[in-house]
């Protein structure tokens, strides 16, 4: 089995989780959108991301997967040049758990963001099923806490 056979496995096995697929360099993504919070004019969003890396020549399949949150909107506060400011600004922050203040295992991170976000997702199932295609063709499964790359 190729690795196009082993992606095309699990994305077909990962299709009722309604998220998207990319592929940049050979590192295969996919994410989605677990759970979203409003605030007054303001958005914030948690997506679930897991990277995997289908080496042919090893048979090894290295596994990495994160929460990250963004949000965008109005906030209130100085200007940008440290002048007089009308009051409101338009405020963008993006930032992943593993390059940002949020760091930890998957786990850690989901209990974080679990008391300011709803959710049912659940990672280990995710995980498990790629673990499962992966073994199944012969490839052993690596999971790393650091992103793929």
């Amino acid at each position: 089995m190729t690795n196009i056979n082993i992606i095309d496995e699990i994305k077909i096995a990962l299709v009722n989780q309604n998220g998207n697929w990319n592929e940049k360099k050979g590192v295969w993504e996919f994410s989605a959108t677990i759970a979203e919070r409003k605030a007054f004019l303001s958005k914030k969003k948690l997506t679930y991301s897991a990277k995997m890396r289908i080496d042919d020549g090893t048979k090894v399949v290295k596994f990495s997967e994160m929460l990250i949150e963004a949000g965008s909107g109005l906030s209130s506060g100085g200007g940008f040049d440290g002048g007089m400011s009308t009051g409101f600004g338009v405020k963008t922050e993006s930032y992943n758990t593993f390059s940002g203040s949020r760091q930890g295992t998957i786990e850690e991170q989901s209990n974080l963001f679990g008391k300011e976000y709803s959710y049912s997702f659940d990672f280990k199932v995710t995980r498990g099923i790629v673990k499962e295609i992966v073994e199944k063709a012969g490839y052993k499964f690596d999971y790393q806490i650091l992103p793929v790359k």
